[in-house]
Parts: structure tokens; C-alpha cells; sequence
């Protein structure tokens, strides 16, 4: 959203300021994107504004039509922008009842350097380290209390209000994620959450996560607002991080002017009365399934305060697929993150994902699909399944995966169980087009923390670390991982969105810092450092193909190789000691005579031990 500084010119010639408060949407936009028609959104206080004439007179821009709206505060202006455009302020003005508003609408200088610079995508080759700024550090105190906000509540004592992390924060740590491995960074939403506390399951919450917004124009002020995350951004970029930012096109906050103040009706999914979500997936895929399913898991709502948005309307389509370019160009992020991706309508989806790809062929999105089923998960993705609609989003948050990664690390082997189930899982690639662009994960902010899952065990520990940091596909790793933080949604799901111990200034220990650490927690730490530094200069791992052994007592064997490298990666998921043998995997180890451990360097020549419960990671040697 911009807010004009507006003058009204009465016919006489005589200039006078203008009350009226207008806002534009998008806030500007760039000279020389392939998407050149542009709708903009006029919103105004006055309830007339749409009996308004609009002229536009710019050198290579023209004004195609003028649409109004049930609300009478309201117009959609679609403005084609020519390849020749100069960047300049463009006017737009609206006539109405003898006044003359003049509103300014940017056209700035497109940004250099797509895909090297920024739009660059994460891939294979990353460790993607998710952030949620509230709880991961405090880097400036003023912006912890903003009191222009409906919420300015802030108590690390509670869980499930704000905290007062912020982007500054985040940059203060740049180094830390550097030295651990880390080449991105994805951060739970920065748009404005301009919302009061609002009761869920847990009690009274705040959008302390970001998931809530009301302004999509605008950073929230308490992280330190747009100049913060372009800071961020910038500085990141400057240590070769990169960016990736989670988009919510499936509702917004009730707070929204889309809910509050719509051009429309339309704007929001309506029901006769409130209608929750199913939360599944299977009826949008299902040739036996009903509409009536269908209809609730994308229309109805998640919580009475998330109003569930209205893709199929084309001007909401317009303002959200917009939103995203200009996000992009705007603050120069890498990639996408999209939240609640299955409950989006799938036509507005794929033109969302083609729109962007086509502005930015090197960007990356991966969408969150809480899948029951790989061929749940595979839907949502480019796939090779013979379906009716076919989905084109390059990849998925893999939650079947994690599944059988948490299932292999829990429970002895089976027919279908423990190691097996990922196996079986893995097996099931064939169902994606691309695999290795999923997002695989042992938790995240949704989920209980991995540490507690595995019930505080290093050795199963070091057991999912090295399958995250292996197996094909994106890895992403949760705050606070990589030093032990634990813990299961008990009361609620604040429970595993602590803070980073020594984010914050009073903190008694400093986990950032060697000093601050246990000796347990700095032995996980070492371990994720030494496993995410190897992998990057890994070609095997990062791009390479994938080979897997079945399972046999418990132990189970896969090979990421090229024709250059070969790592042989060993889970031994029983409680007994197994021997391994490099002759039992002649497809992958003929050219080779022994083994090194990636850890510790140790030569564990062609015939090797590996104890109980215990996971070896090893670079083949000729």
C-alpha cells in the first residue's frame, strides 16, 4: 500500500489540499517486466470515488479500462506499460464532481542481476534454515512496541504472544548461519499483522508468526518495517545467503481490508454460516470423491479470524499474483515458500507459479502440502501421474518423507514398518517429475521439535541429521536444531517456538556462542557443521543420483553418486553391531577400494563395523 500525498485541482486553477485518503495497489511498479498490464486498485475513503473519469498521460503507458466495484470506495485500473517506458512518476487523474484528484503511482528502474543477484532460487545444493524473526533474536529494542498496532503486548513469559525478535536480529547472526552451513534463509512471514489478540485453541494469541496479514504492502513495523528486510536482504546476499519468503494466498486476516472494507463480496469464500476447512486433501484428487468435500477443504475457513480468500475472482487473482512479482523485484528475495498451497484454488496456483517463473526462470517455490500419502504430496507437484489437472509447482514440502524419517528412527524394522516405510517411500519417487526439488525437513514451526520426537537420543540424533543432509531434495533445518532446543505442543504450539537461547539481551546463555553451549549441545551442533559443510563441496550429494539397498536386519544402505564421486551412506537401525562389506554393493562400489568417514576422516578400509543405533556417512576411495 502507498499512501498519496494527493492534490485536488479545482477546474478554476486554483490548487488546494485534498482530505481524501488514497491508497494504490501495487504501490508502484517496474519498467521493463514481461508483466506490462498492470491492474492497479484504487482505494479511497470517499464512497464515490468509482463515479470518478480517469486520465493517464505518461510517455508508453495507456490506461485500457476502468472497472468499478459493488463498493462504491473502490476502482481497478488496467494500465499497459510499453517496453520503451522510461522510469518516472506516473499521474493518474480522477475527476469527480468538479474536483480533480492527482495521485502519483512509481515506475521505478527494474532490478539487475535476476537470477545471479537475486531470483536465484535454492535447489539441492542448499541447507535452507528456517527463521521465525519474533523468536530468534532481538536486535533492536525500539521496534518492540509499535502503538500505531492494535497489539502491543509483548512477554517472552507467554508463549504464544510476541517475543520481540526481529529482522535486525536475524542479521546480527549472519555469521552464525555461515558457519554452520547455512546457504538460506526462510523466515516465517514478514507482512503486517495488524491484529489484536485473537482466541484460539491455546488462549489469546498473537500473529507473533506472521500467518495473519492485513497490509500486503507493508513489512511489520515490529521487524523493523521494509528498510529492515531490505537490510536483511541485502546483507545476506553480501555473505552469498539467499532469501526465501513465505507466501499466504489462502487467506488473510480478518483485520484485512479485503474482509473488512472489499470491493466486493466475492473477495472472501462466503458461507451461510462458518464453515471450517476439512484439512483434506484426497478430495481434491479423488475421481470418487465429492464436490461437497471439495468444496469446504478449499473454501471454508481455517480459524473464524483467517477469512479464506477468493482466488477465482480475477481482481483478487490480479492483486495476489502481482503482490508476488513485486515482492520480488521490490526487495530482491530468491525463492517462495507457499503456505497452505492445497488449499489455494489449482488454476490460480499454476498461473501464480508460471507468471513468476516466467519473470524469473531461476527462482525457486516449493509448496506446503500436508500430504496423508506420497501420491498426496505427488499431486501437488509437477508429476508424472495421469490425472485430469496437472499442478506445476517444481516442488513440495515433503511430509511423507519426514514421516518415514521419523517412523525409521522410532520403531524396528518391519514388512512396512521402521526403515522400511522409507524404502518404501523413497521407491515412490517415480510419482514426482522432480524429487530432488522437495523440501525435506525433520520439523518445523508446526510440528513437535525433533530433539523431543526421538525422545532426546544423539545417536538417532546424528541418525536424522545425516539422512536430512543426504537424501535427495532441498534440506531445511528449524531454528535451534543444530543446538538441541526440544520440546512437544504442550499446551500449545508456542511450546515449540521458544526463543534461541542468547537472541535476546537478558538471556543467561548464549547458545550463538561455543561458551553458552553443553557438552551435548555442542556435539550436535558440531555434527550438523560438519555434515552441511561437507555436503556442499559434495557433487554426489548436491546433484548426484541415488541408489538404495533394501533393508536387510535392520541396516539400511544407499549410494549418492556421479561419475566422479560416490558417498555411501549406512543406518543401522538395530540394537546390534553389523558388519558392512563394499563387495555386497558392487553396483556402486566396483571402482572403489575402501572408505573414509566424512566426520572424522577415519579410513575404515573395504569392511567395516558399524554398532547399534548408529549412522555412518563415507566417501568412497579408488
Amino acid at each position: 500500500m502507498k499512501k498519496i500525498g494527493l492534490l485536488s485541482l479545482f477546474f478554476g486553477g486554483i490548487l488546494s489540499l485534498n482530505a481524501q485518503n488514497i491508497t494504490l495497489f501495487p504501490t508502484n511498479w517496474f519498467v521493463g517486466m514481461k508483466w506490462n498490464n498492470v491492474q492497479v486498485i484504487v482505494k479511497s475513503d470517499d464512497s464515490s470515488i468509482h463515479n470518478s473519469s480517469v486520465n493517464i498521460k505518461y510517455p508508453g503507458v495507456q490506461l485500457k479500462k476502468v472497472h468499478q466495484f459493488e463498493n462504491g470506495k473502490y476502482l481497478a485500473l488496467d494500465i499497459n506499460i510499453s517496453p520503451s517506458v522510461k522510469p518516472g512518476n506516473i499521474n493518474i487523474v480522477m475527476s469527480n464532481k468538479g474536483k480533480t484528484i492527482v495521485a502519483q503511482w512509481p515506475l521505478k528502474a527494474k532490478r539487475v542481476g535476476v537470477g545471479k543477484q537475486f531470483a536465484q532460487g535454492v535447489s539441492s545444493k542448499d541447507l535452507v534454515y528456517l527463521i521465525m524473526p519474533d523468536r530468534f533474536s532481538n536486535g533492536d529494542t525500539l521496534n518492540d512496541k509499535y502503538y500505531g498496532y492494535k497489539d502491543t503486548l509483548v512477554s517472552r513469559i507467554d508463549p504464544i504472544v510476541r517475543h520481540g525478535g526481529d529482522l535486525q536480529g536475524v542479521i546480527h547472526h549472519l555469521d552464525y548461519l555461515k558457519e554452520l552451513g547455512v546457504t538460506a534463509l526462510w523466515l516465517t512471514p514478514v507482512i503486517e499483522n495488524d491484529m489484536p489478540l485473537k482466541r484460539e485453541q491455546a488462549g489469546m494469541m498473537a500473529g507473533y508468526h506472521g500467518y495473519w496479514f492485513t497490509n500486503h504492502y507493508a513489512v511489520d513495523k515490529r521487524l523493523g518495517g521494509d528498510l529492515a528486510y531490505k537490510k536483511l536482504i541485502d546483507a545476506a546476499h553480501v555473505k552469498g545467503l539467499k532469501i526465501i519468503q513465505d507466501a499466504v494466498y489462502n487467506h488473510v486476516g480478518i483485520e484485512h481490508w479485503f474482509y473488512k472494507d472489499a470491493p466486493a463480496k466475492d473477495w472472501i469464500n462466503q458461507w451461510s454460516e462458518y464453515t471450517n476447512t476439512n484439512h483434506r486433501n484426497e478430495p481434491i484428487f479423488s475421481t470418487i470423491g465429492s464436490e461437497a468435500d471439495k468444496k469446504i477443504m478449499l473454501d471454508g475457513w481455517f480459524v473464524p479470524h483467517l477469512p479464506d480468500v477468493n482466488q477465482r475472482n480475477p481482481y483478487v487473482a490480479n492483486f495476489l499474483i502481482q503482490h508476488a512479482l513485486w515482492t520480488v523485484e521490490e526487495f530482491g528475495i530468491d525463492g517462495w515458500r507457499v503456505d497452505t498451497y492445497k488449499y489455494c484454488d489449482e488454476a490460480f496456483m499454476n498461473s501464480v507459479n508460471e507468471t513468476l517463473l516466467k519473470e524469473y526462470p531461476s527462482i525457486s517455490i516449493f509448496g506446503e502440502t500436508t500430504a496423508n500419502s506420497v501420491l498426496g504430496s505427488a499431486y501437488f507437484a509437477q508429476n508424472n501421474l495421469a490425472t485430469p489437472f496437472k499442478h506445476n509447482v517444481p516442488g513440495v514440502t515433503d511430509f511423507p518423507l519426514n514421516g518415514a524419517i521419523i517412523e525409521t528412527l522410532n520403531r524396528p524394522m518391519g514388512w512396512t514398518d521402521g526403515v522400511t516405510k522409507l524404502y518404501m517411500t523413497l521407491a515412490e519417487d517415480i510419482m514426482y517429475k522432480a524429487p530432488e526439488k522437495n523440501c525435506i525437513f525433520l520439523d518445523n514451526h508446526d510440528m513437535e521439535r525433533f530433539v523431543s520426537v526421538i525422545g532426546e537420543d544423539l545417536n538417532k540424533y546424528k541418525m536424522g541429521i545425516n539422512l536430512l543432509l543426504t537424501l535427495r531434495g532441498i534440506p531445511q533445518l528449524y531454528y535451534g536444531t543444530e543446538i538441541w532446543m526440544k520440546n512437544f505442543k504442550n499446551p500449545n504450539d508456542g511450546m515449540v517456538r521458544l526463543d534461541f537461547p542468547g537472541g535476546f539481551s537478558n538471556d543467561v546463555n548464549n547458545k550463538f556462542s561455543v561458551s553458552g553451549r553443553t557438552e551435548k549441545e555442542q556435539e550436535a551442533f558440531d555434527h550438523v557443521q560438519k555434515m552441511a559443510n561437507f555436503r556442499k563441496s559434495s557433487e554426489a550429494i548436491c546433484s548426484g543420483k541415488t541408489m538404495q539397498w533394501l533393508p536387510k536386519e535392520g541396516v539400511y544402505v544407499y549410494f549418492r553418486y556421479t561419475n566422479q564421486e560416490s558417498v555411501m551412506c549406512v543406518f543401522n537401525t538395530s540394537e546390534v553391531e553389523k558388519t558392512i562389506d563394499l563387495k555386497n554393493y558392487v553396483e556402486c562400489t566396483k571402482q572403489y577400494s575402501h572408505a573414509t568417514n566424512v566426520i572424522n576422516g577415519a579410513d575404515l578400509g573395504n569392511n567395516f563395523i558399524v554398532k547399534g543405533k548408529e549412522s555412518i556417512v563415507l566417501s568412497l576411495k579408488k
